[in-house]
């Protein structure tokens, strides 16, 4: 039977392949006529349309040469220039003008300016110069009726096409030239009847090469030049064909089909794509190859499917039977408890895990009413999740229940209804234990409780946000810094939550966390960063930052920890300041200016200028302290202070060397000039009374000036001279500046502006 059956299917196949081949031959044929017939009727009418185009351009063309050859015979009549202005216009243009599309007529002289005016007068002011039928018809070059290049038109704005012709003067030589223009939008609205499809349509083009019109692609070719392209030579080639070409323009294959115009310089062509003449037939063909690649498919398809029907019977129940087999092993090895019940609770099927949880064989277990194995008191528990399991809905529950050993254990219930229609078949049951998921989960809510507490109570800011650098949680602290509360920043950037910017305010600094995130690694403790809170008030932080890395080395976020260092930086600031500075006046002190002399040295040795270091000392300090006070003395220091300061140039340092000590570093000072006027400034800050505790107190001082490089070449040297000679002002009677002048000499008194200047030694 089987080698009988194998025989009879071979001979069907054969059969249907034989049956194919006739049908997709026939079909062939039939899809290459049809190709043909499509083509030559595109050919036809594509013929008949460029026919028509190119007489009713014909036509066109000849009613405007008519009416330029009337304007132009006027022209030539002796007198018609000598009419009064405003009469030339009507004169020449009485009969009216023959030609659709024409626009306004003008009349040019020699220098190419507009003297007649069809539409305006007194005539619109224009010069045509430049065009090229103006300069051929002076020049000769041509006769007759000129069609120009087309242009932008310099009074109307507009695409036209002009043509022209010249007249003579008595002499017959050209006096000028009468032109008028086609605008391009004619030829558009002419040619727009047409339907040729997609990528198709009608070129107007002159004899040189130049388009005047591409309908429907508008005017971004116009003025275009084909000239000496192979579509092009064949049209100039003869009067009138066809032909299949690729476009230079757009590079689509078109059927070209042109006629030149009259005796004109103009081609019409119709071009239409092969692929739009071809588009109807395609779509018989297709549909007929479909038809056909049916037909033979299912001649096939019947023959095979016919032998194989049997093997695949056999094949499909071996198959389900299989798939069996692999189901209930994979529901036997499930480790939650998989059964069946009809809607009667009747058992229908249960896996190992259900049977061994209740210590039942499957056989006996099979056509059991669920109340005998789950017993009277965890089926009332469960009776109203079953009910509305047999209605259709499906239920989960938790459930706590204990075990054959007496152990309690968490488990997980799911009631899944088996629907057929609106009737309710069974009930697919599901137990789950979740003793040990339950175990972790309350570990680690344990765990979070800690970490969230922890986080709380420490005193730094802690910011943590997730993979794309959104905020997740913010601390007390980091809520306090930020101005932010915690759900409000929460999604948030975390840029936008805590944005930090370098010392000077101004510059933005990358955040630690954004930087532990694109590294995935830790950053910092970083100092000299300012986090700008909400509204505005600013914090010192020292900055850190660690990415949170999952067990499988995966990115889940970063936490960012920021420590206020806003008053020990303040505090070091403030130490600093006094490490330098007078605590009384404010005035750098002896540390301070030890460096800035050594500075002020180095520049002077480099750029070879002078430098002057003066001492001054206030005459009868002491008695101040003795009779008025310490306090007193302190008011009259810090005054003094401030009006030496104000009195000295911006370049110069003030320093305070200890009680009624002070030391002025002096750059640049070489002139004697220079000397006299920095004394009389040292001297004129005493000249006004000081006011200490409501009275009025005079005061003097005394200077001393050493010179660099005349009197030392180091700071030392110099301090030690300015002294001596402080001491000699004292000496010679007070409220006078001294100049040292050499080591055995006596300092000199500094002469003020007035006075004869000193002389000063050399170096």
């Amino acid at each position: 039977m089987n080698s009988l059956r194998h025989f009879f299917s071979q001979r069907l196949i054969w059969l249907a392949l034989l049956l194919s081949v006739g049908i997709g031959a026939m079909v062939a044929r039939t899809v290459w006529t049809m190709r043909s017939d499509e083509w030559d009727f595109a050919a036809r009418t594509n013929r008949n349309l460029v026919t028509a185009l190119e007489q009713s351009l014909d036509w066109t063309l000849g009613a405007m040469d008519q009416s330029l050859q009337d304007v132009a015979a006027k022209l030539e009549q002796p007198g018609i220039m000598t009419l009064p202005q405003e009469l030339r216009s009507p004169v020449l243009f009485s009969a009216p003008l023959r030609a659709a599309g024409l626009m306004d007529t003008y009349v040019i002289d020699r220098r190419g300016d507009i003297i007649i005016d069809s539409a305006a007068f007194p005539p619109r002011k224009a010069n045509y110069a430049d065009r090229d039928y103006f300069q051929a018809l002076m020049a000769g070059t041509q006769e007759g009726f000129v069609i120009g290049r087309p242009v932008m038109g310099r009074v109307t704005q507009l695409w036209m096409l002009p043509v022209a012709r010249a007249y003579r003067d008595a002499d017959g030589q050209v006096a000028g030239v009468v032109v008028s223009s086609i605008r391009l939008g004619y030829f558009n609205e002419l040619f727009a009847s047409l339907n040729l499809g997609a990528d198709s349509g009608v070129n107007l083009i002159l004899a040189s090469g130049i388009i005047v019109s591409r309908y429907p692609y508008g005017d971004a070719d116009v003025g275009k030049s084909l000239a000496g392209t192979e579509n092009m030579r064949r049209i100039l080639a003869k009067r009138a064909g066809s032909f299949v070409g690729v476009a230079s323009l757009d590079h689509v294959e078109r059927l070209y089909t042109f006629r030149h115009v009259g005796p004109y310089p103009l081609v019409v062509n119709v071009a239409q794509s092969t692929q739009a003449m071809l588009a109807r037939w395609r779509i018989n063909a297709l549909q007929l190859s479909v038809f056909a690649l049916v037909l033979m498919v299912s001649c096939v398809g019947l023959a095979i499917l016919f032998t194989r029907e049997l093997q695949r019977r056999q094949e499909v129940s071996a198959r389900l039977q299989e798939a069996e087999h692999h189901m209930r092993t994979i529901l036997d090895n499930l480790p939650s408890m998989i059964g069946y019940w009809d809607a009667q609770l009747h058992n229908r099927f249960a896996n190992h895990a259900y049977v061994d949880w209740f210590g039942v064989t499957p056989e006996a277990l099979r056509g059991k009413h669920i109340s005998e194995l789950l017993g009277a008191e965890l089926y009332t528990k469960n009776r109203p999740y079953l009910e509305q399991a047999l209605q259709g809905h499906a239920q989960r529950f938790e459930r706590t229940i204990v075990d054959p050993s007496g152990v309690a254990r968490h488990s997980i219930a799911s009631y899944l209804p088996d629907c057929d229609g609106d009737a309710v078949r069974g009930i697919f049951v599901q137990v789950t234990d979740i003793t040990e998921r339950k175990r972790m989960e309350d570990e680690l809510f344990k765990e979070k409780e800690l970490m969230r507490l922890t986080l709380q109570s420490i005193g730094d800011a802690v910011v943590c946000a997730d993979a794309q650098g959104r905020v997740t949680y913010l601390n007390p602290v980091a809520q306090r810094m930020t101005g932010w509360q915690a759900f409000d920043a929460a999604g948030r950037d975390v840029d936008e939550v805590a944005p930090l910017y370098l010392a000077n305010g101004q510059q933005t600094q990358p955040s630690p966390l954004r930087v532990a995130l694109a590294t995935q690694a830790a950053c910092g403790p970083t100092r000299g960063v300012v986090l700008h809170r909400k509204d505005g008030q600013r914090f010192e932080v020292e900055e850190s930052a660690c990415p949170i890395i999952d067990r499988e080395r995966h990115l889940t976020g970063a936490v960012m920890v920021l420590h206020d260092v806003t008053e020990t930086m303040a505090m070091a600031e403030r130490m600093a300041h006094l490490a330098q500075y007078d605590p009384l006046t404010d005035l750098p002190n002896r540390v301070l200016l030890q460096d800035r002399a050594q500075h002020a040295l180095a520049l002077a040795r480099r750029e070879a200028n002078g430098l002057g270091v003066m001492y001054l000392d206030l005459d009868g300090f002491k008695q101040v302290n003795d009779t008025l006070g310490h306090d007193a003395g302190d008011q009259l220091l810090v005054q003094f202070a401030r009006r030496l300061v104000a009195a000295m140039r911006q370049s110069d340092t003030v320093c305070r060397q200890g009680g009624d000590e002070f030391v002025l570093l002096l750059p640049g000072l070489e002139d004697p000039r220079q000397v006299a006027a920095i004394a009389s400034k040292v001297l004129g800050v005493c000249q006004e009374p000081f006011v200490l505790n409501g009275q009025t107190l005079k005061m003097g001082l005394s200077a001393g000036l050493a010179l660099f490089p005349q009197h030392g070449s180091d700071y030392e040297e110099l301090a030690r001279h300015a002294d001596a000679a402080l001491y000699a002002a004292k000496r010679g009677g007070r409220m006078q500046v001294r100049c040292n002048r050499g080591q055995d000499a006596e300092p000199e008194v500094v002469a003020l502006p007035g006075s004869p200047a000193p002389v000063l030694p050399d170096a």
